[in-house]
């Protein structure tokens, strides 16, 4: 019995033995071989797989479809009611619209003049210290002559306080001399935008009860004549104790090209009650305070 034993034990040291030396035998055999015979096992898979794999696929665009209808659903429910809420505004557009004119002509409204436009390229930045202005290639023989208005894309730039036959220089919001009637915010509070030769001017004559915060809007006013109403100019960056900072909505030195435009002869500010310095900048009288109350 012992005898059996033993030679099972060596028969099977024998097997392991052979077992080994094969792999390795196996392992050294030639590589193109194996990837052959790998590339007959892939062929004869791979059309197994590809059938198994279409139900899942189906599957997944079934789910990608109900997920897109979901989507176009909402979306457009979402426009359907952006759709009526339109058409309530256009409504009520059109009768505030009728509304106005209907005012207008009870109260003999006299429009405000169209304003024509003359393009123009910044040619030189005579920006410093003590001045902020800009010099354009247009003057007196295109049209450009003092007092008019000078914009970009963004809204108000400044004025032309100077002019040659074939250049001008353009008195920015931003400049020690410049002053202009300003509404602020929704509730159209009456200031002054005083610029003081930084990037952020001032606004001053500022009502002791007016609320002003940052993020208002910054328009002309029209008052003085000297500005058209409504012209975009900045956002109130800072109000901390009675302190008004603007932000101007274009950037002086990014400027390249602008309009000027001509809004008709502007009304002359001794009618209203104040003066205009040599800069082209309006110059506040002291009862301004007085005289803006009463306007309220």
């Amino acid at each position: 019995m012992s005898a059996l034993k033993s030679l099972v034990h060596w028969l099977t040291y024998a097997g392991l033995v052979l077992l080994a030396g094969g792999l390795i035998l196996l392992g050294k055999a030639d590589a193109l071989l194996i990837e052959r015979f790998r590339l007959q096992v892939s062929d004869a898979v791979v059309p197994v797989l590809d059938v198994l794999s279409r139900p899942a696929d189906i599957a997944a665009d079934g789910l990608e479809w109900a997920g897109h209808r979901i989507d176009v659903e909402e979306e457009n429910e979402q426009l359907r009611r952006e759709r009526d809420d339109l058409k309530r505004w256009e409504a009520a557009a059109k009768r505030l619209e009728a509304e106005n004119a209907g005012l207008r002509r009870l109260l003999n409204h006299v429009p405000d003049p169209a304003a024509t436009y003359r393009s123009a390229r910044i040619v030189a930045d005579s920006s410093g210290v003590f001045a902020r202005s800009v010099l354009i290639n247009a003057g007196s023989l295109d049209g450009i002559e003092k007092g008019q208005i000078v914009l970009d894309g963004s809204g108000l730039i400044g004025r032309v306080v100077g002019v040659s036959p074939r250049s001008g220089r353009v008195l920015l919001l931003t400049d020690l001399n410049s002053r202009v009637p300003v509404f602020v915010g929704a509730a159209r509070y009456r200031a002054v935008l005083a610029g003081d030769n930084t990037d952020h001017p001032k606004l001053v004559h500022v009502a002791p009860g007016d609320a002003i915060a940052a993020g208002d809007e910054v328009v002309t006013s029209g008052v003085a004549g000297s500005f058209p109403p409504g012209l975009a100019i900045g956002i109130v960056s800072e109000a901390e104790d009675r302190r008004f900072s603007v932000t101007p909505n274009a950037d002086p030195g990014r400027l390249e090209f602008v309009r000027v435009a001509d809004f008709g002869p502007a009304t002359p500010m001794a009618d209203r009650g104040g003066a205009t310095d040599d800069h082209g900048g309006e110059q506040m009288t002291r009862g301004m305070p007085a005289q803006r109350a009463d306007a309220r």
